[in-house]
């Protein structure tokens, strides 16, 4: 059996309305039935249609007849018939409701007792009139009453929700006045006012004070109250920096002195006391509430204030970061052009030439004879070859060189050693070449990297039309937000907002993705407060990715020599690799290693990919001799399918796609065996519910041929990429006769349309 719970915040709510629906009927000198547009706005806003009824029903006893509890009878009836039958139908009444909103006066008219005032128009028409009057306040009390049940103390309120509760309280307070009279108005009102002082601390309290003298006015047809509460409100606002207890002390002497000017000292001792105590009590109360309890409100009202200022403050440090990476990065363009200088001369032949005679020729007798042949032309063609072959020996010696040289023996090795000399300068201006090359490339992606940063943080947060559609979106289904920031355009546009930490993700993704007409999905959730959080939802790319893998180890080996990376790289993009270094075991894993762990930061840091490969493979070039690795890689845009493929000595990848296979060939040469790479880039455009296949040779080999393998290939028909995966492993394996003969890997992307 479930166990019964009582709460008392539901029944104090519909307590409370009962009581505001019974206050507005005492607005009018007949007790005409105002409240009406209270229960309108209550039922159109969801409360519980029956409790509401129940409250209207003991409001229209005000009017002490008959008739009158018949005639709210009959409207709390067909409005109680029209919500039923919504429910039923499981929709929501639009601008339908404006029609129940007239149809529900009719009772008035014809069954409301009206004598009339003394107008010269009849009673019928006055009573036309009015409900004229109540059809109105249906429509204002409607953004009202959903202003009180969402908005307020949760978000800023606009213009119109301000005017519309100003309104609200001109009826409520009026009808307070003229059933309990001014000391309790009193009572309610400056307690009001003397919170609002205490908590705004700006002069905001002032025209917060004249809202609330408005009722007083209107019953005392004067504009005295007016003024009276502006000067209250500015007094206790004058002392508040004294503390609580000095404001209300000068809030309680004010009121007081202003009292002498009414004539309060004039009446009878008791009303003297209740009009006193109307003001003092109230301001009593507000300076005793704890200090924690009152910075606690000071911080809701203050995450509410209006966030022009922080959104300017937050466009001028933007700007002003946006700038300086502009410098930095024309700083390392600089220096990406400082290292791009002309490199040093190295060492003709005519110089070798010329240091061989002066070192080998100078004593020699025969000198002028060989001269005057032209023998040293010889030479320089001995120099050439040398420099062709690495060192020369007998068989390179010109004809000419062997008849006329006494000391054939001593030129061959006087050249050789210029050859090794030439060889190591050769070898050392080559790898400075390198390093200033390495260094300049890194400058250039540097700048890269900080240009597009200086680019996003340059452009400013500015309102807009979307801002203010979406936060009435989040508030038509009780989510509010105090502050929402659109910013970017395309892939990177981004809406931040400010919401209850428990608000439903779901939900908030629908209502955004709807009110802003673009799919979107959460990115990030910052904790701000103890209850609140800030969402940062991006726009959804189209597609989606699962991966699948399947690897086994060369038999005898303990490690594989080919690895795998699947990286996300930001919101709309990925990248998946396979590295095969060159050989099987512990070596040629930690080639590979190497290699994917380069390119997952190069890419991490979005430096451009031209730069990256030409980085990668000089850095691994340098780090070791005859250590090579082959590469696969893709990076995927999530929101076209486009897919650029990189391919490095490696055998082909697939793309298959239904019935339809596509082969991804390269033919450059592994990283690290030449200075420059230059790899086989292919783009792909990848749809729903196609594969991206990459493989090692270890598992192509297997397969015989690339037309096997391709025949093989597309008699497949696969719904996910890890059994797909672990297929083609299976296959290839079984080639081997279940001995796997090589490093065997292979590694799967299917796209598919986002949920």
């Amino acid at each position: 059996m479930k166990k019964f719970r009582f709460r008392i915040r539901p029944l104090f709510k519909y307590l409370l309305l009962t009581a505001c629906m019974a206050l507005m009927n005492f607005t009018l000198p007949k007790r005409e039935p105002v409240s009406i547009a209270l229960f309108y706005a209550a039922l159109v806003c969801g409360y519980n249609p029956f409790l509401s009824a129940g409250g209207y029903l003991l409001a229209s006893a005000a009017s002490l007849s008959l008739m009158a509890s018949v005639s709210a009878a009959v409207q709390a009836a067909f409005l109680l018939l029209v919500v039923c039958v919504y429910k039923k139908l499981d929709r929501k009444p639009k601008l339908e409701r404006l029609v129940y909103a007239v149809l529900v006066q009719l009772p008035f008219l014809f069954l409301f007792p009206h004598e009339g005032y003394a107008f010269p128009l009849s009673p019928m028409l006055q009573k036309l009139v009015l409900a004229g009057a109540f059809l109105l306040l249906c429509v204002l009390f409607e953004g009202g009453m959903s202003a009180i049940d969402t908005r307020v103390f949760r978000s800023r309120l606009s213009a119109s929700e301000l005017t519309e509760l100003a309104l609200m309280w001109l009826f409520l307070g009026v009808g307070l006045a003229n059933l309990l009279g001014t000391v309790p108005f009193y009572a309610v009102t400056l307690c009001a006012l003397f919170a609002a002082v205490v908590l705004s601390e700006t002069s905001a309290a002032v025209p917060f004070a004249i809202v609330l003298s408005l009722p007083l006015c209107l019953v005392a047809r004067s504009a005295v109250p007016l003024a009276e509460f502006a000067v209250l409100a500015s007094v206790a606002l004058l002392f508040l920096p004294y503390g609580r207890l000095c404001s209300a002390l000068s809030l309680s002497f004010t009121f007081a002195a202003a009292a002498y000017f009414d004539g309060l000292y004039a009446r009878g001792v008791a009303e003297i006391v209740l009009t006193l105590l109307a003001c003092v009590l109230p301001a009593a109360l507000v300076s005793l509430i704890p200090e924690s309890r009152v910075r606690r409100a000071r911080q809701v009202l203050l995450f509410y204030r209006e966030t022009a200022l922080p959104r300017v403050a937050v466009n001028r440090n933007r700007k002003a970061v946006g700038e300086q990476l502009y410098e930095v990065s024309s700083l390392f363009r600089e220096i990406e052009t400082a290292f791009d200088f002309a490199e040093p001369p190295v060492e003709e032949g005519a110089k070798l030439c010329e240091k061989l005679i002066s070192s080998l020729c100078t004593g020699c007798v025969n000198r002028r004879s060989c001269d005057e042949a032209h023998l040293y032309d010889s030479f320089e063609k001995l120099i050439a070859v040398g420099k062709a072959k690495g060192r020369v020996n007998l068989i390179d010696l010109p004809a000419d060189i062997s008849a006329r040289c006494n000391n054939s023996a001593g030129l061959l090795f006087a050249l050789n050693k210029q050859l090794a000399d030439y060889r190591k300068l050769t070898r050392d201006l080559e790898v400075a070449r390198e390093g200033r090359k390495l260094l300049a490339q890194q400058a250039h992606g540097v700048s890269e990297i900080l240009r597009n940063l200086a680019l996003e943080q340059s452009e400013e947060y500015t309102f807009s039309e979307e801002e203010h559609r979406l936060s009435s979106a989040l508030a038509r289904e009780g989510l509010l937000s105090s502050e929402i920031f659109l910013y970017g355009e395309g892939e990177n546009f981004t809406v931040t907002l400010t919401l209850e930490s428990d608000t439903p993700a779901k939900k908030l993704i629908r209502i955004a993705s709807e009110a802003l007409r673009t799919p979107l999905t959460l990115s990030e959730k910052l904790p701000l407060t103890v209850d609140r959080s800030c969402f940062v939802l991006k726009r959804k790319p189209g597609f989606d990715a699962a991966f699948g893998i399947a690897a086994r180890v060369k038999d005898g080996e303990l490690a594989s020599g080919d690895t795998h990376s699947i990286l996300k790289i930001d919101e709309r993009r990925f990248m998946v690799a396979l590295s095969d270094g060159m050989g099987s075991g512990e070596h040629a894993r930690t080639v590979s290693d190497r290699t994917l762990s380069l390119l997952e930061s190069f890419y991490k840091a979005k430096m451009p990919s031209e730069t990256v490969l030409g980085t990668v493979n000089n850095l691994i070039a340098f780090s070791a001799d005859e250590t090579f690795s082959c590469l696969d890689l893709a990076s995927v845009n999530l929101d076209t399918g486009v897919a650029d493929v990189v391919k490095i000595g490696s055998p082909p990848g697939f793309v298959l796609s239904g019935d339809t296979l596509q082969v991804l060939e390269g033919d450059s040469l592994p990283y690290g065996v030449l200075e420059a790479v230059h790899p086989a880039t292919l783009r792909v455009e990848m749809a729903e519910n196609d594969f991206l296949i990459f493989m090692s040779d270890g598992v192509t080999a297997a397969f015989g041929s690339n037309a096997e393998l391709c025949n093989y290939l597309s008699r497949l028909h696969p719904i996910n990429p890890q059994s797909l995966a672990e297929e083609i492993l299976k296959t290839a394996v079984s080639h081997y006769s279940g001995k796997a003969e090589d490093d065997m890997t292979v590694l799967t992307c299917k796209l598919t349309k986002s949920a």
